[in-house]
């Protein structure tokens, strides 16, 4: 019963994630750098700061907890800024391929070496015991996100030039794979940023934090890292571009409107690690199913990220076979989230 408890908290946090690119279509005479820097405020700061109070016990402070770990708030804030290239990278990848084919193709490369590289630097065998499962569990994941991505280069073939433009405006697939496959690479960061910030998580347990809550502070240094180089990134396009002036030249109702569309897409885009740290609470430490929780939360963005794909009609005008080889491809995916409980 707690796998699934756990499971279904996980799942939530990630349809949220794959829901917050939806509020960012309503954000009006902003260019891409204003809008991606306004929503990782909400997504990398406010938010992931309120959900590390939560882990903060009566009689202590945020900032005795984060320093408690030692040295693993450099390592942890040093993954999050590389972490940070995946997440500017991310946003491109969707921008350049739609929400389906570019979360899929990114966070099928974000779940493989987010699982892999912890289990290895953990000194996981993978090729016996519970490596072993690991492993299986991992390429059937991937196999699932491949047959998904199969289905992406089947649409890009039968659609027209007007068609892919109608569907994604800036739709380039060459371009977009290599991104796609850069941003899944560095977004595997965020899982060594985890892995490196356990010490902090400790520390907030040994002072009496609640077993939901006690990954959230290490959390918000990964994120916070993932901000800086966000930050640095869409300024200096701000400025390129002659874009400062988009947060103060637009009219207040318009600004209002933009600044709360950010503050969903952030809130919800958070909800995916409030999620999985909330659900591993209920996974038993050290399990394989603990390990795994990661490719899980990806198998589900890309799960969710493809429903909203065909709601926003990103498929409409392929073919049978198309849509056969996506529907196969996502059952595939969901059945890598239960294998490891068979």
């Amino acid at each position: 019963m707690n796998f699934i408890i756990g499971l279904v908290i996980i799942a939530l946090g990630s349809f949220g994630q794959s829901s917050s690119y939806v509020p960012i279509n309503k954000i009006k005479n902003w260019a891409w750098e204003s809008f991606w820097l306004s929503q990782g405020v909400f997504a990398w700061l406010i938010f992931p700061l309120l959900g590390a109070f939560l882990a903060v016990p009566e009689g202590h402070s945020l900032g005795e907890i984060l320093m408690s770990g030692g040295d693993a708030i450099w390592k942890t804030l040093g993954y999050g800024i590389l972490w940070g290239v995946g997440g500017l990278t991310f946003g491109l990848s969707m921008r350049y391929l739609g929400v389906a084919l570019g979360q899929s193709i990114s966070l099928g490369t974000c779940s493989a070496f987010g699982t892999i590289i912890p289990a290895l630097m953990e000194g996981q065998d993978l090729f016996t015991g519970k490596g072993l499962v690991l492993l299986i569990a991992v390429s059937i994941a991937l196999a699932g996100i491949a047959i998904i991505g199969y289905a992406g280069s089947l649409r890009a073939k039968n659609m027209s030039e007007e068609e892919r433009r109608a569907a994604v405006k800036d739709f380039a697939l060459g371009k977009g794979l290599l991104v796609a496959l850069l941003a899944g690479l560095m977004s595997a960061c965020f899982s060594l940023g985890l892995a490196a910030g356990k010490p902090i998580a400790d520390a907030a347990s040994s002072m009496g934090a609640a077993s939901l809550y006690v990954t959230l502070p290490a959390t918000f240094v990964v994120t916070a890292g993932g901000f800086l180089t966000n930050a640095i990134y869409c300024i200096f396009q701000n400025v390129k571009n002659k874009t400062l002036s988009d947060y103060t030249s637009v009219p207040s109702k318009v600004f209002i409107n933009n600044l709360l569309f950010c503050a969903l897409a952030g809130g919800l885009w958070y909800s995916q690690f409030f999620g999985l740290g909330v659900g591993k609470s209920f996974f038993e430490e050290g399990s394989v199913i603990m390990v795994f929780s990661w490719s899980i939360l990806m198998s589900l963005n890309v799960t969710f990220s493809n429903v909203w794909g065909i709601i926003l009609r990103e498929w409409k005008g392929v073919g049978s076979k198309t849509w056969t080889v996506l529907i196969v491809g996502l059952v595939v995916l969901i059945f890598s989230t239960f294998v490891i409980n068979f």
